[in-house]
């Protein structure tokens, strides 16, 4: 083992020490129309990348307000962070734009119950870590 991967390896370890959300990351199936409230619901998960320990934390202090339709949209950025050995689903397919991350338990209750939306992924053979941003949409 090199000194590059045993300083890899002890920066990896110390990433997952981090990380204390619970997440699920998931490309959304097509939305099914509620005919009993008259919205759109989510389908059901067409594949699931993971499901597992992360760290989840504010890219950004500022918020940006875009303008989306009629109405006035709040984004907010957010970092989630993934054990560097997560493996891809046996389909091969990678998360991309438009993939959800579900936060289901954190330490920080603000965070518990917080959907967003994957707008990148980074990929690096020197990463501590698998680092996806996400923003969050109110």
């Amino acid at each position: 083992m090199t000194a590059l991967d045993e300083a890899l390896a002890a920066g990896r370890r110390e990433a997952e020490a981090l990380m204390r959300e619970t997440i699920t990351i998931f490309r959304p199936g097509p939305d099914i129309f509620d005919r009993t409230t008259g919205l759109s619901v989510p389908g059901p998960p067409v594949v699931v990348f993971y499901t597992g320990a992360a760290r989840v934390k504010p890219a950004q202090l500022a918020d940006s307000e875009v303008q989306a339709g009629e109405r006035e949209v709040v984004l907010r950025q957010y970092r989630v962070t993934l054990p560097f050995a997560t493996e891809l689903p046996a389909s091969g397919e990678r998360p991309r734009a438009g993939d959800v991350v579900d936060v289901a338990a954190s330490p920080d209750p603000r965070l518990a119950g917080l959907r967003l939306w994957v707008t990148g992924v980074h990929y690096g053979s020197t990463a501590t870590a698998w680092r996806i941003i996400t923003e969050e949409r109110s």
